[in-house]
């Protein structure tokens, strides 16, 4: 398991000591950091009863830079003890001590993380002030760690964890702010439920994260389709209450009811059209099995209408489980002419029609790869129709993984795409994430290699990225927490990525896990060589800043530029990101560092809606991006 490695920085075999303020003999302080998971640590309370709150103080043996803090519940079944409000503080000397956590861990035998800014410390002090059950006012501890963070800056850095009030499985990037709005279920970590949603927004610029349960629109939105419309709305369709959208809305920060489907699903995907209608088809998670063909949802008129011609049966794959996951995720992209490619993760490829009735057509095999569910694709070069595909399994659940790279190349529609065998990745990978940077590099994060959903067991914690030009793989630094069933990652306007989230598995038994955190990663180009932060180039003037497709832009930057690109604002809920695409754009310069930009005037190529804009320099050092609406007309 992932703890394992994670808690070996303070175990006993370096050195590490450990007081606590009371303790029952026979589960001593030191068991809290024995790399022993069977022992834990628990406040007296025979023959008397020892008083909240507890605190324990971890002593390093040296000065270390820290930003994060594990912390493991007892794993023998009982409760009693699990920490609930929690302060954690550093100090250099034991003298002065400076707050760096104050939150609260979820009442379950889950491991949980918190992080903090990088701080250099000693010593570590965890106070427990309440217990998470009410039980008693005792506490206890299998293991406590503690995350130094690295210093190497080669192939990137990680930040520190970032705690959640909430085990969330999906999330978007608003347009407006730069915000990350995540949700999980009915409750906060677990699913089943109906009649509302527990959702928090990560503020980037402030660090804060804020809940907020949703009940006004009666729909339990875990397990959803997601698409964001070309006005910035996230438009959530089904999942636990299986035939109701909720649209959220960045402008006025509001859920607010969207039309009931036609058919009702879970694990459904969905994606935006080049005239701005949302396509939706597959999901049978839920609201009944089987017959789950297509619809298409218009935001102008809030109705959503079957398409009798856009048939599920094409794209099912061969799950043993049957129809119940045959036609979960699918890999949908809006093109051109209202078309959408299905590359996914069926072996079997699709171009479905949505004009009129709709029509199908065969688009051929995804090469010699065979079904790859719960795998990624990317579309990384829209102007050029070009997606990659990595990982996923033949079945859902209970197999392994495979390594597998595509690259899918699309023309006209309905018609077969190339598609090319590329080199694997080092790693096999279910339930893992994938993101395309700014430089047209696609970021894969997460996942394990034997596919079970609510494990940590086979976790892959080493990311890779793949690098178009080369077509080769790069291994980059481990992150902290396992990322696999229910975990999201999507780019940020800074173009850094943001990833968390994975379990919901609610008071989960031995062997399963809830990660009620995040994590942000720092690309390598947001670097100089020797780790320091490299200077960004900045776009000082972005007009206008709404353009029909095929229209100019005039860019103005505060130094060269050498490239920009466009990538879509992006929402991610179990492996699938149908919103995230990229555009490279040529730039023209008009005089100095002002810039003239062309949109594709292809809106199946520039789908309508906010994109990122970013500005490359020389060497590959991004801005932080501006937004950018792109219209039909």
């Amino acid at each position: 398991m992932w703890y394992f490695v994670f808690l070996t920085i303070v175990g006993l075999v370096s050195g590490v000591s450990i007081t606590v303020d009371s303790f029952q003999v026979g589960n001593e302080g030191a068991n809290a950091i024995d790399n022993n998971t069977t022992t834990f640590w628990h406040t007296e309370y025979s023959p008397s009863l020892a008083a909240l709150p507890h605190s324990a103080v971890i002593d390093l043996t040296h000065s270390q830079l820290l930003n994060g803090f594990s912390y493991l519940p007892r794993q023998d079944g009982k409760k009693n003890g699990n920490i609930g409000q929690y302060t954690i503080e550093l100090s250099l000397d034991s003298s002065t001590w400076a707050l760096v956590a104050n939150d609260t861990f979820i009442d379950d035998d889950s491991p949980k993380q918190t992080g903090f800014a990088n701080t250099q410390a000693r010593y570590v002090r965890v106070t427990a002030h309440t217990e998470a059950g009410n039980r008693g006012s005792w506490s206890s501890a299998a293991e406590f760690g503690v995350n130094i963070a690295p210093t190497s800056t080669v192939n990137g850095q990680w930040g520190p964890v970032i705690a959640f009030p909430i085990v969330f499985a999906a999330a978007v990037v608003l347009h407006d702010t730069g915000k990350i709005v995540t949700f999980a279920s009915y409750k906060i970590n677990a699913f089943g439920g109906s009649g509302n949603t527990y959702t928090a927004t990560y503020d980037p610029a402030t660090g804060l994260v804020t809940e907020r349960n949703v009940v006004n629109t009666d729909h339990d939105m875990f397990c959803p389709g997601m698409s964001i419309d070309a006005n910035g709305r996230a438009v959530v369709t089904g999942g636990d209450d299986a035939s109701k959208t909720t649209i959220y809305d960045p402008s006025s920060d509001s859920w607010i009811i969207g039309a009931t489907m036609q058919i009702s699903r879970g694990y459904q995907a969905s994606t935006t059209l080049s005239d701005a209608r949302i396509f939706t088809i597959g999901g049978s998670w839920s609201g009944g099995r089987g017959g789950k063909n297509g619809e298409i949802y218009n935001a102008t008129s809030n109705a959503w209408s079957l398409l009798s011609g856009c048939p599920v049966a094409p794209m099912l794959t061969a799950d043993s489980a049957g129809i119940f996951r045959q036609d979960n995720h699918g890999w949908l992209f809006g093109w051109k002419s209202g078309s959408v490619f299905q590359a996914g993760p069926s072996k079997a490829m699709n171009w479905y029609e949505t004009s009129g009735s709709g029509s199908q057509t065969s688009a051929g095999l995804r090469g010699s790869d065979g079904d790859s569910m719960n795998g990624n694709a990317v579309m990384y070069d829209a102007v050029n129709g070009k997606i990659f595909t990595a990982g996923g399994a033949v079945d859902y659940q209970d197999v392994d993984a495979t390594s597998n790279v595509h690259l899918i190349t699309l023309g006209t529609p309905n018609t077969t795409p190339t598609v090319q065998t590329l080199t694997s990745m080092n790693y096999q990978r279910a339930f893992a994430n994938a993101v395309v940077l700014p430089n047209g590099k696609i970021f894969i994060t997460g996942g394990q290699v034997h596919a079970v959903p609510f494990t940590d067991a086979t976790s892959i914690l080493t990311p890779e990225l793949w690098d178009p030009a080369t077509q080769t793989f790069t291994v980059l630094p481990a992150h902290t927490v396992p990322r696999n069933y229910h975990s999201i990652a999507l780019l940020m306007l800074d173009g850094r990525v943001f990833t968390g989230g994975g379990g919901l598995c609610g008071d989960c038994p031995t062997g399963e896990a809830n990660h009620a955190d995040a994590q942000i990663y720092s690309p390598a180009y947001l670097f100089n060589s020797d780790g320091t932060a490299a200077t960004r180039p900045a776009l000082t003037s972005v007009s206008p800043t709404t353009s029909a497709v095929g229209g100019k832009i005039t860019v103005v930057a505060d130094s060269s530029i050498s490239s920009f690109s466009l990538i879509r604002f992006g929402s991610a809920t179990h492996t699938v990101d149908t919103d995230q695409r990229r555009i490279a754009l040529t730039p023209t310069t008009t005089s100095g560092t002002t810039y003239t930009l062309t949109i594709p005037s292809d809106s199946g190529v520039a789908l309508p809606g906010y994109w990122m804009l970013f500005a490359l320099n020389s060497a590959g050092v991004p801005s932080l991006a501006k937004t950018i609406k792109i219209t039909i007309s």
